[in-house]
Formats: structure tokens, C-alpha cells, sequence
């Protein structure tokens, strides 16, 4: 029997279609803060694009790059929702036990879900994993779990989760600064580890990337992080206050430890990054009357004339462009305080859709973007067309990932979280 022809999608049909994914995205933005849910949409596209960018549309990236790092803007932005949002969140709570559980299950199942994809593709020969040198496979797989990877001198086994890595250290900040009472104190903590970066590139302090692993060796730096963070947080998790302090201390120490001295960024940037996230703190106290905006102001100036200051005087190198990343930062700190003097408008739902499933799309891309640069290939010319496919393909696949994957570990920690809130 003859199958019937393929015939195009009808008018109606593709209406359908757009209809019922523009439908589900504005049914995945309902949340509460709308214009953070909006600054994550917009810095996961631009993200998007930086990667997909080399595989459809490399010459035009090349042009790009020199004058706007798009990578380092998506970021940037997304560091400085963390800043404003994690704080919040931990102290919402006002427990360490189900600040942590909210976390590691807002973070982890995807994360599982994602590279346990990306070993299945290479177990199949569809995509190859990179290359992670001489390292064991447990060392990697452990160093991945705690998600300190990329503080941890082990290649990342997708190139997005060095990020993850800051946002780890972040968190153990910032539970540090809670257990020992510290917390209000985000503005002094951004300034000074902007004052740190910017004096550090004056000076001429430079390491080369992974010093510490290179010093200790990988594999024990690996086993002796791993564990100082277990302990770290169940300590940090418990009854007692004595406990809780020392929890909080060790991991803050092992933060401060692998951020300067371990990071495969230079020193200085990596201060920056963890002052964004405490300038995105110190503009949360203001919102919430626990500072001013005056004080918030001064702090937004000082780190972004360090960073500034930083990039300017750091140079320009192979990896690294100087004009790029300046206006790249600038535009991220610009994008943030146009969000929050949104903060009172109705936002398009489209937009904050877009932010809510922002973690799937920021985990997702970079394994069906392996794929296609590993069976059909890179693009020898630009193709907007296929760039633009390949969002049209990418965002109804992170829906399902946000609805079935996300959501789900999100509920679960939510009713764990419940349980285990001390009375």
C-alpha cells in the first residue's frame, strides 16, 4: 500500500501550531517576579546564540565578537539575577537545610537529565565528549557532581557548566555570610571584591589557570573540595548553632579558596563575577528597604569602574578582547536596571515564558548543538535561516524539559523542603 505525499503544512495548520507553543509559553510565565523571569529569557537567547552562532553563523561571529562578547553578557545578566534572587530566596526561608534542598533539586534533576543524554549520544557515536586529559573517570565524575568543576582544574564535559561551577561558590557564600549574621552586608562585599580585582590587575598578580590543581595535584584537590563541601553543607544544615557557623565558614573559606586561586578564568575576572552577584544582592536590600538606593547606587559604580577598570587594563590577547567584554558588561549592567525600573510594569508573558524555562534552555542547547556539529556539521556560510531553525527546534524541546524534568524536581524539593523545616 502507497503512503499518501507529503504535502507542505497548511496556513491554518502552522497558525496551529504557533498558536499552542505561544500558548504554553505564556502559560510557563506566571511568575511573581516577572522581570527577573524576563532578564533570564532574554540573556538564555543571547546565549543561545553565541553558541549556535559558531555551527550557522560564524563569519558574522567573528565580525561580532571584538566589538560585543555575547557569551559574557548573557552571563553577566544572569549572575546578576542570582545576586538578587538567591539571597532572597535563602532568607525567604530563614533555614540553611531547606535553602540547600530547594537547590540542589531546582538544579540537579535537569543537570542529571541533560548529561546523562550527552553520555548516552557518545556511547552511541553520535556526538564525542571532550577530552578530559589524564584524569579517571570517577575524578571527573565526582568533581562534576559537586558542581565545582570548573573551580576544580577539570575540563567541563559541556562547555556551559563553568558558570554552574560560580554559581556554587556563590551559594556557599552566601550561606556563609547568613550563619555568621553577615548577610546585610552585600554592598561592602561587592565593593571589596571589585577593589580586589581592579588592584590585582594593577599590580600585575597574575596565575595561570588551575594553579591550585597544578600545585596539589587534581585529583586530591578533587577529593578534598568534595568532601569539605559535603560537610560544608550538612554541617551548615543543622541543629546546632555551633554546627551551623562552621558549616557556613568552611564552605565560604572553600569559595574564596577555588574562585581566585583555581579558576580557569583570570583572577580578576573571576572577583568580578562573585562582586555582580553581590551588587545583584546589595539591589535586593535596597528593594526591600534594607539599605538604600544611594548605597546601592555608590556600590553599582564602584564594581562597574573596577570591572571597567579590570578589562582596560588586563588588555587584549588571544582570548580575550578587551573593547568586547567592556561593552558586553556595561550593556548587562544597562539590561538589569532597565528590568528593575520595570519591576511595577506588566511584563509580556512571552518574555517571562521565555525566563521560566531559561535553565532548559540554557542546558539543553549545547547537547543538540554537539549533535549537529558532530553528524551534519558546521556551516560554511552564514545561514540565518538554519539559526533560526534551530530555535524553532530548540524552545518546544525545553518546554517538555521545564514540564516534565524541572517542574517536577521543583515540586519534590518544595514537599521535602516542607518536611524538613525545623519547627
Amino acid at each position: 500500500m502507497q503512503s499518501p505525499p507529503l504535502l507542505p503544512a497548511s496556513p491554518e495548520h502552522s497558525l496551529s501550531v504557533r498558536s499552542r507553543l505561544l500558548k504554553a509559553f505564556t502559560a510557563a510565565g506566571s511568575s511573581r517576579l516577572g522581570w527577573l523571569d524576563a532578564l533570564r529569557g532574554i540573556a538564555a537567547l543571547v546565549v543561545v546564540f553565541d553558541h549556535s552562532s559558531y555551527t550557522f553563523m560564524a563569519d558574522f561571529r567573528r565580525e561580532l565578537m571584538p566589538q560585543f562578547n555575547t557569551s559574557r553578557y548573557g552571563i553577566m545578566v544572569f549572575f546578576l539575577v542570582s545576586g538578587y534572587i538567591i539571597p532572597a530566596s535563602l532568607e525567604r526561608r530563614g533555614c540553611v537545610r531547606t535553602f540547600w534542598i530547594g537547590r540542589i533539586f531546582r538544579v540537579y534533576p535537569l543537570w542529571a537529565a541533560v548529561v546523562t543524554v550527552l553520555l548516552a549520544v557518545n556511547l552511541l557515536g553520535i556526538a564525542e565528549l571532550r577530552d578530559v586529559g589524564q584524569q579517571s573517570v570517577a575524578a571527573v565524575a565526582v568533581a562534576h557532581a559537586t558542581m565545582l568543576q570548573e573551580l576544580l582544574g577539570t575540563p567541563n564535559l559541556l562547555l556551559i557548566l563553568w558558570t554552574l561551577s560560580y554559581e556554587m561558590a556563590f551559594y556557599l557564600l552566601v550561606v556563609a555570610l547568613f550563619t555568621v549574621r553577615l548577610h546585610q552586608r552585600s554592598a561592602a562585599v561587592a565593593v571589596t571584591l571589585a577593589v580586589l580585582a581592579a588592584v590585582s590587575v594593577a599590580a600585575g598578580v597574575t596565575l595561570q589557570a588551575s594553579a591550585l590543581s597544578d600545585l596539589v595535584g587534581t585529583g586530591p584537590l578533587i577529593g578534598l573540595a568534595s568532601g569539605s563541601l559535603v560537610v560544608a553543607i550538612c554541617c551548615a544544615s543543622a541543629r546546632a548553632p555551633a554546627l551551623r557557623v562552621f558549616g557556613g565558614v568552611l564552605g565560604g573559606v572553600l569559595a574564596l579558596a577555588l574562585v581566585p586561586l583555581n579558576g580557569t578564568v583570570p583572577l580578576w575576572e573571576g572577583l568580578i563575577i562573585l562582586a555582580v552577584m553581590f551588587l545583584g544582592t546589595a539591589v535586593y536590600r535596597a528593594e526591600n528597604g534594607q539599605s538604600t538606593w544611594r548605597y546601592a547606587a555608590g556600590t553599582a559604580v564602584m564594581v562597574v569602574a573596577c570591572a571597567v577598570g579590570s578589562a582596560y587594563w588586563y588588555g587584549d590577547d588571544d582570548h580575550f578582547t578587551r573593547r568586547g567584554w567592556i561593552v558586553a558588561f556595561l550593556l548587562a549592567v544597562l539590561t538589569f536596571g532597565a528590568g528593575l525600573l520595570s519591576r511595577h510594569r506588566r511584563i509580556p508573558r512571552l518574555l517571562t515564558g521565555l525566563g521560566t524555562i531559561s535553565y532548559s534552555v540554557y542546558l539543553v542547547h549545547p547537547v543538540l548543538l554537539t549533535v549537529i556539529d558532530s553528524t551534519i556539521g558546521r556551516r560554511r556560510q552564514d545561514n540565518l535561516a538554519l539559526e533560526a531553525a534551530f530555535f524553532t527546534v530548540l524552545l518546544p524541546l525545553c518546554l517538555l524539559t521545564h514540564r516534565y524534568i524541572e517542574a517536577p524536581g521543583q515540586t519534590w524539593g518544595r514537599r521535602l523542603a516542607r518536611h524538613m523545616q525545623p519547627p
